[in-house]
């Protein structure tokens, strides 16, 4: 793909995304670049069906309230669906719904492209911050 067909490209997906919908569609985009959601996506498509405990042992760093409430943000917006079994005790399910998985493979490449560029990532950092010295307080 030429730049040509790339600007044409991102100029037709900036002009979706200001649609009447906006709102939604920027909504639903975050989750592309948030931790806690691409980590429960990705466990999820991963091991399939699990448990709010069993995603949480699999999510290193994240609280119970902050699991509870990026499973609720995904299955509100179709990524993530939620079962169950209406059991005592109580025993729910989640898994990726066909959107979910949408995601996840449409992540890869993403995912890929950043762990190619890491090391051009770190020289560019250590180049801008010899270059920008940090100001002294006074």
């Amino acid at each position: 793909m030429d730049n040509e067909e790339v600007l044409r490209r991102s100029q037709a997906a900036c002009d979706a995304l200001s649609a009447d919908d906006d709102g939604l569609k920027r909504e639903v985009l975050t989750h592309a670049g948030n931790r806690w959601s691409l980590g429960v996506v990705h466990a999820l498509g991963v091991a399939g069906k699990l448990r709010h405990a069993e995603i949480g042992r699999r999510m290193h760093g994240v609280t119970q309230r902050m699991l509870t409430r990026t499973l609720r943000q995904l299955e509100r917006d179709g990524l993530v669906v939620r079962h169950d079994y209406h059991e005592v005790p109580p025993r729910v399910e989640y898994a990726l719904s066909d959107l979910g998985m949408g995601l996840l493979v449409h992540m890869i490449p993403l995912w890929t492209w950043v762990i190619e560029n890491g090391s051009g990532f770190r020289s560019a950092r250590a180049t801008y911050d010899d270059q920008v010295k940090p100001e002294t307080s006074q």
